[in-house]
């Protein structure tokens, strides 16, 4: 009689098998049933999945979204991003916005625009003819204008967009006279939600704050001038098909901070900045969100379970399932070399927003997160103790807890996946 021996030993190992066992784990342990959970591990060598847990549902990716902004970014933008296209009519020199989000930036100043702008002979004039579009995405939350994550969607920002109030200075400094200090106030800086009117604590302590401000062409060139020591017009005229793009600071610089610090501005103006690329007469980042859908094979027919509608997540209309993010990690893998792109994402334990991210050792985790209320993700690329690089996604929604609770359980899984594949 053949021995079955072997066959249950067999059995045993498969049963015991790290992917069994993680997913058991998913789908009876309290710390991923008390809300939803999604995960989604793959192995790229071997082109096969490894954990399958809620894999195909929709979830709220929150800042995961910035995934998909940047692999926008690297079909559409060349090495250097374009700053500001121009045409020149007889003594005028024209020029409008791509959306680079670089110009007098409060934390990463690109200075080519202006060193252009300053040395030009002719008259200078600003057009914003060249986006109609709204000054906040799709879904965001009215009540967050006043909060720096929240700036405005313009065609040419500046100041990032917002206000820095930094212990006694105002930046910039044209708003401190539209600024007042009052007693029994709340102990931060709150900005009129229609207006650029701020009021800040009589004695406020010395914290550095980031308030958006009204954005208008107006103020834009108001602001330019004040730098520029020259005048600056204001004219509606549209983009002409000829006119010229100018070119500035390294693209990976942006989607650095983009991915590290999880910069919304960043990651809605890549859109704009693809447009831009296009030569298009308007910018247009919701028809680049349908270019870039289109070209992944993604519906966005009602009842797919892919919904994308602005560049950073802010929105809660977006909605992403793990298996997406994995076949979108895979687009990425195979456009920008391993090296490059640990160096563009947050290491564990190491920087950006996953410095808090509690691991042992060498990083091991190189991803984006993406957290609100009740929602916290992580998707990006696992290095194993096998020396394996596998991709996964890993998303909470609906839950009570901390973000900060879920992060720590989020560290763990990987912990687990590190260590047993």
């Amino acid at each position: 009689m053949r021995s079955i021996a072997p066959l249950l030993i067999l059995l045993t190992v498969v049963a015991c098998s790290p992917a069994r066992r993680i997913t058991r784990e998913l789908q009876t342990s309290p710390i991923y049933t008390d809300h939803f959970t999604g995960v989604a591990l793959y192995d790229p060598v071997k082109k096969r999945s490894l954990i399958q847990h809620n894999a195909d549902k929709p979830f709220t990716p929150a800042s995961n979204t910035k995934l998909v902004s940047f692999y926008a970014g690297l079909l559409s933008l060349r090495d250097s991003l374009p700053v500001l296209r121009y045409a020149i009519r007889n003594d005028s020199l024209i020029f409008w916005g791509t959306g680079n989000p670089l110009l007098l930036h409060p934390d990463l100043p690109d200075t080519t625009a202006l060193a252009f702008l300053r040395n030009r002979p002719e008259r200078l004039f600003f057009s914003a003819a060249n986006y109609t579009g709204p000054r906040f995405g799709a879904g965001w939350s009215w009540d967050d204008y006043n909060d720096d994550y929240s700036a405005e969607l313009a065609p040419l920002p500046i100041y990032g967009n917002v206000v820095r109030f930094d212990k006694d200075k105002v930046s910039p400094h044209r708003f401190i006279d539209s600024t007042k200090a009052l007693p029994n106030v709340a102990n931060s800086v709150h900005r009129s939600e229609f207006s650029n009117q701020f009021v800040r604590a009589v004695d406020e302590k010395a914290t550095r704050q980031d308030v958006p401000f009204r954005w208008s062409a107006a103020l834009a060139a108001q602001l330019l001038a004040d730098t520029l020591h020259r005048p600056v017009g204001v004219v509606n005229i549209a983009l002409p098909t000829n006119s010229r793009l100018l070119r500035g600071t390294s693209t990976d610089s942006l989607y650095k901070r983009m991915l590290h610090v999880s910069d919304n501005q960043f990651a809605e103006q890549v859109l704009f900045m693809a447009s831009a690329e296009g030569n298009s007469v308007q910018l247009n980042p919701v028809g680049e969100i349908r270019r870039l859908f289109d070209s992944l094979h993604y519906s966005t027919a009602p009842g797919s379970p892919a919904k994308w509608v602005d560049g950073s997540g802010l929105s809660r209309y977006n909605l992403f399932t793990p298996n997406i993010l994995i076949n979108l990690l895979g687009h990425i893998y195979a456009k920008v070399p391993q090296q490059r792109l640990f160096t563009l994402l947050p290491a564990a334990g190491q920087s950006g927003t996953l410095r808090s991210l509690s691991i042992d050792g060498k990083p091991y985790i190189f991803a984006k997160s993406g957290s609100m209320t009740g929602v916290y993700n992580l998707s990006g690329y696992v290095l194993t103790r096998q020396n394996k690089l596998l991709y996964f996604s890993i998303m909470h929604n609906n839950f009570t807890q901390t973000v900060s609770e879920m992060r720590r359980r989020t560290a763990e899984l990987l912990k687990q996946i590190h260590e047993r594949f």
